[in-house]
């Protein structure tokens, strides 16, 4: 290749040229030259922060387009001392070229690695406020990031913790002014790709204010969908090659049919774990995120909000660590996700999701919570008509599936989809954030009917069809006139068989809906407390379908209701040794028992009760 200024230098001159001539004679030459090299490995060497001082003229790497890194001055403006945190510096600096100076602080920029010579600075990790005229930026120094590589890899995961806004003041305030020094951490922007835009608006209500409300625009990828076994694809070597500091990285939330990934950028590599972003995520602790190569369509410049447009690539391991001033990955590790399996089925064609959330109880009711709702928003046969029949079950490790009926009817109180998905979140939520659970959720199963009708029915009366004078072991016929939605009232004749033991007298009968048999066979307690996992599952085992009508005799017995479980006519010694336990334990007491005596579907979602009562004559029963 030609110098660019033969023109102008003889060509003996040209040869004696020091390199730094060449850079400021054919800049454009010295650029392409270094964008070819890359950034230097993380094995060079670390700059020391207390030889960093003004005026000193550093590179960043960052993805611009592509996956290649690309290279930017960086002028190292000062060290803002405890800036963010007691003994957690930062380094002030300004970007620098066309690009930078164009796009501003990108959000998914952060990590970008920050060298001095071919020594590792830290990584470009904070910005000031919004709108600010100038590209400045924080960065981490790589003695802070170290320390989360320095971590143990610990294959358990858990965390209750949420993100939080951090913000930075300099030690020294007659440094710079107050109002210059809003910093705060560079935005981690999600793509949530497949998600309609009402669930997107979902997750953002669910996660304002934890930083994963911004949702930039970008795609999933291939690689993430499920191989015909129901797994995803092995970790590919070659993509683990790739990954360089300064390439962008994303971690998924949720990986399949649908996809949420969060991505920053590569600061550190080795053989073994990367670190990348230079602040948290969450800031959850250990944590088991998948962790994919990213690839940059576009950087898209914003006054307001500039950022990344990204597809997620390759799986190449897993964010292990998610702390204060990095995320950690370890390279060629699979995660532990859930394993979520959605159909929906009705009168058209069915729809099948297969996805996998994340374990993290800050993230995954959310996860599951919007999945679902944008599975039923994307459904030929959804409409505002339309009532939904979740069933399914949770299944945690050592012990049964915990199976799951609910309805969500169409009606006046909103969305049919919304309170499907509410339901099953709060149901499936009872399980997981159960302090008493220590086996892992293995799958979540639901599959969802949808029915072209307000599947709403109301109990409008009820009567005793053979009479209300009767002998204890008579069988007796209990009719019921229900009404569904704009529909003619229909009857319903439910037959009962009276047991023998009943003693003489009035009994009342309740005809009912499933909710108000529950209550009548589980009072609320006394007080508030946490069931335990055994019981949370008992409750969930004896909820009563609500499509069905029931016929239950109030006998004048007592009644326990003991971890879940519900103890009808029980002798008065036992329920006197259950009283002093009302409050310490999980025990409720009444002084009436609820029998279920009959049931018969009632075509939908009833709603009402009616009480009856029958005389018990003495004798023996006719019939």
């Amino acid at each position: 290749m030609k110098p660019c200024f033969k023109a102008f230098l003889p060509p003996l001159r040209v040869l004696a040229l020091p390199l730094l001539a060449t850079a400021l004679l054919c800049p454009a030459r010295a650029q392409s030259d270094s964008a070819q090299a890359g950034p230097p490995p993380s094995d060079g060497g670390f700059f020391p922060l207390n030889q960093v001082h003004r005026g000193q003229i550093a590179t960043a790497w960052t993805v611009f387009t592509g996956t290649r890194p690309e290279p930017m001055q960086v002028e190292i403006l000062g060290v803002l001392r405890g800036a963010r945190g007691p003994g957690q510096d930062m380094i002030l600096a300004k970007l620098k070229g066309a690009k930078p100076e164009y796009t501003g602080v990108v959000a998914g920029m952060s990590g970008s690695p920050v060298y001095i010579g071919d020594k590792l600075l830290g990584a470009l990790s904070y910005r000031i406020g919004q709108f600010s005229k100038d590209p400045i930026a924080g960065i981490t120094p790589i003695a802070q990031m170290l320390e989360v590589k320095n971590l143990p890899v610990n294959t358990q995961w858990a965390s209750t913790a949420l993100p939080h806004t951090q913000s930075a003041q300099p030690s020294d305030s007659s440094a710079l002014p107050t109002g210059a020094m809003n910093f705060q951490t560079m935005e981690t922007p999600l793509v949530m790709s497949g998600f309609q835009p009402e669930a997107i608006r979902l997750w953002q209500k669910q996660m304002a204010g934890t930083g994963l409300d911004l949702i930039a625009a970008g795609g999933g990828s291939g690689s993430s969908k499920f191989d015909p076994d129901g797994h995803f694809g092995a970790i590919s070597p070659e993509a683990i090659a790739s990954v360089v500091p300064g390439s962008a990285v994303s971690a998924q939330l949720v990986r399949g049919d649908l996809e949420v990934s969060a991505t920053c950028t590569v600061t550190y590599v080795d053989p073994k774990q990367l670190l990348a972003c230079g602040h948290p995520i969450l800031q959850a602790g250990t944590v088991s995120l998948p962790m994919t190569t990213a690839d940059v369509v576009e950087t898209l410049a914003s006054p307001l909000n500039a950022f990344k447009i990204i597809n997620t690539g390759d799986p190449i391991g897993t964010f292990t660590e998610d702390r204060d001033s990095a995320i950690r990955g370890v390279l060629g590790v699979k995660p532990h996700m859930i394993p979520v399996h959605i159909s929906v089925h009705g009168e058209g064609a069915d729809r099948n999701l297969n996805i996998e959330v994340v374990d993290l109880p800050a993230l995954t009711p959310q996860a599951i919570l919007v999945s679902l709702y944008d599975s039923l928003l994307q459904n030929n046969q959804s409409s505002a008509e339309t009532s939904y029949h979740v069933t399914g079950s949770v299944n945690i490790e050592g012990y049964p599936p915990s199976p799951l009926d609910l309805w969500a009817p169409a009606g006046d109180q909103g969305s049919a989809q919304l309170s499907a998905a509410l339901q099953t979140d709060q149901s499936f939520a009872v399980l997981y954030a159960n302090g008493a659970r220590q086996g892992a959720i293995k799958a979540v199963d639901l599959d969802v009917e949808s029915i072209p009708r307000r599947a709403q029915v109301q109990l409008e009366n009820a009567r005793i069809d053979t009479g209300n004078i009767v002998h204890a072991g008579d069988s007796v016929i209990v009719e019921a006139s229900v009404r569904p939605w704009q529909q003619p009232a229909r009857n319903i004749r439910i037959p009962i068989h009276l047991p023998h033991g009943l003693p003489s007298g009035n009994v009342r009968l309740l005809v009912s809906d499933a909710g108000t048999l529950d209550r009548a066979l589980n009072p609320p307690r006394l007080t508030a407390r946490t069931v335990d996992l055994e019981t949370a599952l008992a409750q969930a085992k004896s909820q009563h379908p609500a499509d069905r009508i029931f016929v239950s005799l109030l006998l004048p017995d007592a009644q326990a209701g003991v971890n879940g479980q519900t103890l009808s006519a029980l002798p008065l010694s036992m329920a006197n040794a259950l009283e002093p336990l009302r409050t310490a334990q999980d025990v409720t007491l009444s002084g009436e028992s609820a029998v279920v005596a009959g049931q018969a579907p009632a075509g939908g979602v009833l709603s009402g009760f009616q009480l009856l009562s029958l005389h018990i004559e003495p004798g023996g029963g006719l019939n």
